[in-house]
């Protein structure tokens, strides 16, 4: 302890006199422990004496052991190398003799060898002399072992001269051989009935002999056996694609006739496959050349024939040999089309059908990294189907056109016995033209996609686009012309159209067959796209078509609203015929609002029920869109309104507003009625607020029409002037002190408060612009005040017959409280 700690100690152990009484027990006490501290120090002391001396000890001992360790490793050494001087003296004449024996026995075995070489060349001469195939094929082999064991040796001259010997030999079998069977074909098998065992032994023997010698021979035999063919049907007698089916027919002919001589060829070696390959190819030379020489167009019916025939033919040969599967249903795909006209496609389906596409781009893929295979094997890599088909490709134009003038004749005859009505019992509202086309194309799509997918099937698909075009343009011309109102106005069309209940019908069917036209002409292009060949599928391509019958969806369902604004143009003059001016009362709803309600109760069921929601939904805006500025317009073409015509007028148009509003419910279609319903309440609420304008107190007339109709002109502000009445003198002032306010009531602009980047003067609202804000607040009380109805007495009288409807429980009032 530090001198420090050792003060702090005795202050803690005597904190005051009374506690120095303890201090002798204190001392007693560490003097014991001194003691004891000595007597361990001594004892260590001595035992560590001691230890020193014993490790000492130890440690010479332990280093005489390693220096007589190290004596015995030296000595043992040097025995060892006694030892191996030794063994080196005994074994140095018996490793000479051990590589006299190694060289000695090599020798023997290549002399064994070397008269083995000789005698078996010797023998194959003979064997090939006398033409003894089988044992010439067995001998060919074991000279083949033989010279394989001298590869070393080539140089030695005698070795030199063995080879080119047993090289001649073969020469001389593969000449016999040829020879031999330059005889196979000409009748002689039948005459020597050895002949056939004797070529089939040579079989073995070409088998033994290069595998070029093989090629070389089966090439000969077939050229040999196609050599006749060539002659027979290059003739001009034969040499016609009426005869097409004749070739094919003396091909399978010639392949079961010489069934049994040709089983003379082993199995391995494909003689009749190797045959069907050449004779295709020449056989698609040749009629390349027919096809080409002719001076005119070629028959159909001959054309098809010849290539239906080619199509059969090499279906034969592609499950005979196994080449060239087809990959894909072409049948379930055509069929799909048209079918779940209602039902979409799933995320499965579109998933199904680019793994498809996919799957046919790697088909292709590797049909070109297998280009390399041997096609002397079947179902390697070669493909029989199109080997000669191909060739009637280029020339199968005059089908295309055959096919586009009968399915044009075909569509002309359906729209003349086109009844234009739909049959009892029918599931859809479709007309049945629109179906049986789509089966008239189906039908004209499995003929070609049975005789070709290449293309000619894509210059197919072009005719089904211009036949679908010519269908959409017929369905258009069958829509009534002509057009009126506002939307008939801003799309253009002249004239009016007036359409019966029965041509309302039929234009629902002409949207419900457009729109079938549509979804089956992209299933058509889908199917199509999955049965022609990749080349051509970027190409197939309904698009252009789906836009014509959605052009005529929309023009049939625009020239439906036509048809009711027509209807709507006789209750529209029977409303200015109304004489507004000299009403003595508020009664029930007008003759031409209930005339309006007829027409609209008597069309829209039919229509609702026919029409996709869809297509209802488009046609209630549209109407929408036409009926409200219209009825809004038609106020301005009466003549004078007084106080009690503009009451009956606005009670009428709340009427009109129901009746509107009450339309989806007509069609029984109420999906997209919150959308409609707000549109139509925003376009009669301007009509309401023209005639909130016109009951308005002269004085106030001005500030109301700025105040309920902001966006309006002077020109309408001052018609609504002449329909309450007015000379042309009170006019002028009103008109004055419109024009000097402006056309609407704007609120003033208050500068946000920001802070500004230069000390600028606070805004104070100017007593002009006060005012205007005051008189517009004022006109907006008294606008409120007067659509409560509490401007006049007249007005009261009206609010007492609303009230009294509520509680009659029919009436044309009580339409209004229906909830």
């Amino acid at each position: 302890m530090d001198k420090s700690s050792a003060l702090e100690y005795i202050n803690q152990m005597f904190p005051n006199e009374a506690s120095l009484s303890g201090v002798e027990p204190l001392m007693q006490k560490i003097q014991n422990e001194i003691r004891t501290v000595d007597a361990g120090i001594l004892a260590a002391v001595r035992q560590q004496s001691n230890s020193g001396t014993k490790a000492k000890q130890d440690l010479a001992a332990a280093t005489r052991a390693v220096e007589e360790l190290m004596y015995k490793i030296r000595e043992i050494k040097t025995k060892a190398v006694q030892s191996e001087t030794m063994v080196q003296e005994i074994c140095r004449d018996i490793k000479k003799l051990d590589f006299a024996k190694k060289h000695i026995t090599t020798t023997i075995t290549a002399l064994h060898r070397l008269t083995m070489l000789v005698s078996a060349v010797e023998q194959l001469q003979v064997m090939a002399s006398k033409r003894q195939y089988k044992e010439a094929a067995a001998q060919l082999e074991a000279v083949n072992q033989l010279c394989s064991h001298f590869e070393a040796y080539r140089d030695i001259p005698k070795i030199i001269e063995l080879r080119e010997k047993f090289k001649n030999i073969k020469q001389i079998l593969k000449s016999h051989v040829f020879s031999d069977f330059s005889s196979l074909g000409t009748g002689k098998e039948t005459e020597e009935t050895n002949l056939l065992q004797q070529l089939s032994d040579a079989c073995l023997v070409v088998d033994a002999l290069e595998p070029s010698v093989k090629e070389e021979l089966v090439n000969n035999f077939c050229n040999r056996e196609l050599t006749s063919y060539e002659q027979i049907f290059e003739g001009a007698e034969l040499a016609k694609l009426d005869k097409t089916e004749r070739r094919y027919a003396w091909i399978k002919r010639r392949m079961r006739s010489n069934e049994e001589i040709w089983k003379i060829f082993p199995s391995s070696w494909h003689v009749s496959y190797r045959l069907c390959i050449l004779f295709c190819k020449k056989t698609r030379k040749q009629l390349e050349e027919i096809l080409g020489n002719l001076k005119e167009k070629p028959d159909v019916g001959t054309l098809l024939l010849a290539l239906q025939r080619t199509l059969e033919f090499e279906d034969e040969l592609a499950e005979k040999f196994g080449g060239g599967t087809q990959n894909r249903e072409i049948g379930n795909e055509i069929e799909e089309i048209g079918r779940g006209a209602n039902s979409s496609s799933s995320a499965s389906d579109i998933r199904k059908k680019y793994e498809k596409r996919l799957a046919a781009h790697q088909q292709t893929d590797s049909e070109e990294k297998d280009g390399s295979k041997d096609l002397a094997v079947p179902g390697a890599g070669f493909n029989f189907r199109g080997i000669i088909s191909s060739c009637f490709e280029p020339h199968l134009t005059v089908y295309v056109e055959l096919e586009e003038k009968t399915l044009m004749e075909s569509l002309e005859k359906l729209v003349q016995e086109e009844t234009w009505d739909i049959e009892e019992g029918s599931q859809n509202s479709i007309l049945s033209s629109s179906m049986q086309l789509f089966l008239i194309i189906k039908r004209s799509l499995k003929r070609c996609s049975a005789l070709t997918k290449s293309q000619t099937l894509f210059n197919l698909f072009k005719v089904f686009q211009r036949i679908l075009k010519a269908y959409a343009t017929k369905l258009f011309a069958r829509i009534p012309k002509g057009g009126t109102g506002i939307v008939a106005a801003a799309t253009g069309m002249d004239g009016q159209i007036k359409t019966s209940d029965r041509d309302e019908t039929v234009i629902c069917y002409i949207v419900n067959s457009a729109e079938y036209c549509h979804k089956t002409a992209g299933e058509l292009s889908e199917s199509v796209s999955k049965i022609i060949d990749p080349q051509f599928a970027d190409g197939v391509d309904m698009s252009e078509v789906q836009d014509e019958f959605s052009a005529v969806i929309t023009k049939s369902l625009v020239t439906l609203v036509h048809g009711l604004e027509t209807k709507f143009d006789i209750e529209m003059a029977a409303m200015t015929r109304v004489p507004w001016a000299t009403l003595e009362s508020v009664g029930d709803q007008s003759e031409y609002v209930n005339a309006i309600n007829l027409i609209l109760t008597t069309s829209i069921p039919a229509l609702g029920s026919l029409l996709s929601p869809v297509y209802f939904q488009f046609f209630l805006d549209k109407l929408a869109s036409s009926l409200g500025p219209r009825f809004y317009s038609n106020i301005f073409k009466c003549k004078q309104i007084s106080e009690t015509g503009a009451q009956q007028m606005l009670l009428d148009t709340q009427a009109v507003k129901t009746i509107l509003l009450e339309i989806p419910s007509l069609g029984r279609q109420t999906s997209g009625a919150a959308s409609y319903s707000k549109f139509v309440s925003r376009e009669m609420s301007k009509a309401e607020a023209l005639l909130k304008v016109i009951l308005s107190p002269v004085d106030s007339v001005a500030d109301t029409y700025r105040a309920l109709l902001p966006e309006g002109t002077p020109m309408e502000f001052q018609r609504i002037l002449e329909l309450k009445g007015l000379k042309k003198a009170d006019q002028q002032s009103i008109l004055d002190d419109f024009n000097k306010h402006g056309p609407g009531i704007k609120q003033a602009q208050i500068t946000p408060s920001v802070v500004p980047a230069a000390p600028v003067a606070p805004v104070v609202p100017s007593p002009n612009v006060a005012g205007l804000i005051a008189s517009r607040e004022d006109v907006l009380t008294r606008a409120a005040a007067l659509g409560r109805g509490a401007a006049t007495t007249g007005f009261k009288r009206f609010l007492a017959l609303t009230e009294a409807a509520k509680d009659r429980k029919d009436g044309p009032f009580r339409k209004l409280f229906n909830p």
